[in-house]
């Protein structure tokens, strides 16, 4: 911990220098949060399943550039987004979490996706971070996204990794969403073995607004994903689904929170995981449902298939209900392969290699059949079994190692 505070205080010049007034007026704070909290042990809830000093412990090099993306200007409407970034920027996160505090002192630029009221965007906006240097790294980075009134898009941001050196990547996401939106919002990880990444996204959702997120961990390192979702606004929904796919010594956490704090909302999760070798799993997901939230629905399922007595599972959905008008279910389960339907595709010519393969492909497609957009589960269908068959072991079709 103390080599971050000593370095903020070291380059903290610079990075005001470099950033702009409205991130620069939270840090003193998060570095009195981050000073006085340290890094969160197993002990604190919210991180019983991962391992955050020795994840942090590394000595880092830090990445303080700001952002050179050229963007066409159609992607900026400033004077109409500029207050709306100054009202937002870090009130949606969780100011008192020392990993969010951590990227609020450091990170030097925001990159924000504003959509105007009524518009929809027809195309999806990509986001591809992709991480390259000669030395091992460290990043933070910040996301802000802002639907307004009745506006539509889609937004996938992707996770590469174009050099093997040791990284380590901070992310938060800010999401609000006015009344009337819809946002898909697909998060998809293929980085490599020596990544560790923990990502954090907070979403507030308006009057009959729409969020479906999707997070997908295709191959990775150490890999910490948190999803807050705040349902404000009556008639609002979520569908938070998310996939796994680890084997090795690789490491996902899964850490969800759905808090309904408004009548007459719904949200539903499906999180899946396949796990081999040595890998392990974490999902902990909590549907909160506050004193008068009532006609909440609301249903969290947890599926996992090991294929290895090796591989490890931890499982906690969670439901805590303070309103009677409702209807909540949630449910996990931990298996292993199907030893009959291995028997009913080798008794029909597959090795069984193959049908391995397929049953786990299978299991996972679940997932992949919720995105909305069919050109994008075509793509993660060709991924998954690329993933499968050991072909992702570093950013697929990238050029810029080559």
């Amino acid at each position: 911990m103390r080599q971050y505070i000593d370095f903020y205080h070291e380059v903290k010049e610079t990075i005001a220098r470099r950033s702009c007034d409205e991130m620069n007026a939270c840090r003193e704070a998060a570095l009195h949060t981050f000073s006085s909290q340290g890094f969160p042990s197993q002990k604190v809830e919210r991180y019983r399943y991962a391992q955050v000093e020795a994840d942090f412990s590394p000595n880092y090099g830090i990445a303080l550039t700001p952002l050179a993306a050229k963007l066409p200007p159609h992607c900026f409407r400033i004077a109409e987004a500029e207050s709306r970034v100054r009202a937002i920027y870090n009130k949606v996160a969780d100011k008192d979490d020392s990993i969010v505090a951590l990227n609020t002192m450091l990170c030097v630029d925001t990159l924000v996706v504003h959509v105007p009221r009524g518009v929809r965007v027809e195309h999806p906006i990509q986001i591809s971070n992709i991480l390259k240097g000669e030395q091992d790294t460290m990043v933070c980075r910040r996301i802000l996204i802002v639907m307004d009134e009745l506006a539509e898009a889609s937004v996938i941001i992707t996770d590469r990794a174009a050099s093997q050196n040791h990284f380590l990547t901070n992310q938060v996401i800010e999401v609000v969403m006015g009344e009337g939106s819809h946002l898909s919002l697909y998060d998809v990880e293929e980085t490599h073995l020596l990544c560790t990444r923990y990502s954090s996204v907070f979403v507030q959702q308006g009057r009959n607004s729409r969020l479906h997120h999707t997070c997908l961990t295709l191959f990775n390192g150490h890999t910490r994903n948190r999803l807050d979702v705040m349902l404000q606004g009556e008639g609002s929904e979520v569908t938070a689904n998310g996939c796994v796919i680890a084997d090795k010594m690789q490491r996902v956490d899964n850490n969800t929170l759905i808090d309904h704090q408004v009548p007459g909302c719904t949200s539903g999760e499906l999180y899946k995981y396949v796990l081999d070798d040595n890998a392990v799993g974490a999902f902990a997901g909590k549907v909160l449902v506050r004193p008068g939230a009532q006609r909440t629905a609301s249903n969290e399922t947890n599926a996992n298939l090991l294929a290895t007595r090796t591989a490890r599972m931890y499982a906690q959905p969670m439901l805590e209900i303070y309103a009677d008008d409702v209807r909540c279910s949630h449910g996990s389960t931990v298996g292993q392969m199907d030893e009959a339907a291995l028997f009913y595709m080798r008794q029909r010519g597959i090795d069984e290699q193959e049908a391995r393969l397929l049953l786990k492909a299978a299991f996972i497609t679940e997932v992949i059949e919720t995105i909305p957009l069919e050109s994008l589960r075509d793509r993660l269908r060709v991924l998954v079994d690329k993933r499968l068959r050991g072909e992702l072991s570093k950013c697929e079709g990238c050029k810029l190692c080559k």
